[in-house]
């Protein structure tokens, strides 16, 4: 799958919370939410309250890595940001903020549904790895690097802390990947190939149930979690949910056919809530071996193009070499990678 939704495909889960022994809620703002301790009387783990927004960003963002590389600000909802602040949590020595995690969902969701903010100040990994377990809320970790941040050696150990500390709170690495940007007028635009016939399909059980069949053998490692733990219809509804809340009508998606009339696959032009976006690509078992993915990526950027767009946004999974390559010679650069967290169902340690 290529999706640049802006949010990971994920599943999620979260507990209520429960009152530490040690700590008592009246002794924060709002006491709505009780504290954790960590075992020592100088470190505490709590949510935050409405209006306190500056207490978390009060720990400085490190603009090489995370959600301050790509210039994103933190501000709890009723300061006008994004975050919930029973969402965002604090680790306190005394009054410093010395580790802070940030869940994100959308108005109408129950639980979060991607951990977008996980930092911690320097020598202060060990109360991260706490803070993530103190925390009643889970979702999957996206961790924002630069191209090529490998090759940078400050990133990559500032990148290695905090995979570390992810990890060690539970967390397991599943797939790294690439983003890629478009651009008009700098990046080329090879024709269409011709090869296929590309057609929308208004009947979303036949839409399905050709995404179920290119679901056989995915190289995208979102789809063969759920495909693995939850099953066929599981991994469907996660994307076709993905989808259907980006702000792009159904009626932009497309049904590939070959010359002979037979099923080559699909592609989904869509738009995230900053551009427009490859939304999804797939080659139905039987095709594959073609190329045919490229020559989707081609009508599904022509397509994006058509329709006003400047700027297009994509995404794969690194190991996902045909598609990369695939995105390579159809002039996407790479203009980010970033880590994917999951915890595993069932453990909760």
């Amino acid at each position: 799958m290529s999706d640049a939704t802006g949010r990971p495909p994920v599943t999620s889960s979260s507990a209520s919370p429960s009152a530490s022994p040690s700590a008592s809620p009246s002794a924060f703002p709002g006491g709505a939410v009780a504290p954790r301790s960590s075992g020592g009387p100088d470190l505490v783990f709590r949510a935050l309250t409405a209006g306190e927004t500056a207490l978390f960003t009060s720990l400085p963002d490190d603009p090489r890595l995370g959600r301050a590389l790509v210039g994103q600000h933190f501000a709890t909802t009723d300061a006008g940001g994004e975050y919930r602040p029973e969402w965002s949590w604090v680790a306190l020595r005394g009054e410093r903020v010395v580790a802070r995690a940030a869940w994100w969902g959308q108005p109408g969701d129950t639980e979060p549904v991607a951990l977008d903010w996980f930092d911690f100040a320097p020598g202060e990994a060990e109360a991260a790895v706490r803070l993530l377990r103190a925390a009643p809320l889970y979702a999957e970790y996206s961790l924002l690097l630069p191209p090529g941040w490998r090759d940078l050696p400050d990133v990559r150990a500032a990148a290695e802390q905090r995979m570390a500390a992810a990890q060690r709170a539970g967390l397991r690495k599943l797939v790294e990947r690439y983003r890629y940007t478009w651009t008009a007028g700098v990046d080329p635009l090879p024709p269409r190939t011709g090869r296929l016939v590309c057609r929308p399909e208004p009947d979303d059980a036949a839409f399905r149930a050709v995404m179920a069949r290119t679901m056989t053998g995915t190289l995208d490692a979102h789809d063969r979690r759920m495909l693995d733990t939850r099953g066929l219809d599981a991994a469907l509804d996660e994307t076709l949910g993905i989808l259907d809340r980006m702000p792009s009508p159904s009626h932009w998606r497309r049904v590939a056919y070959t010359p002979d009339g037979e099923v080559a696959g699909l592609h989904v032009p869509a738009a995230n809530t900053t551009d427009r976006c490859v939304g999804f690509i797939a080659v139905v078992p039987e095709q594959r071996g073609h190329g045919y993915a490229y020559d989707l990526l081609l009508e599904c950027t022509h397509d994006l193009v058509d329709l006003g767009a400047t700027r297009i946004a994509a995404a794969t999974d690194r190991t996902n070499t045909p598609m990369a390559a695939h995105f390579a010679a159809a002039g996407y650069p790479v203009s980010q990678e970033r880590v994917d967290f999951v915890r595993d169902e069932g453990d909760t340690d």
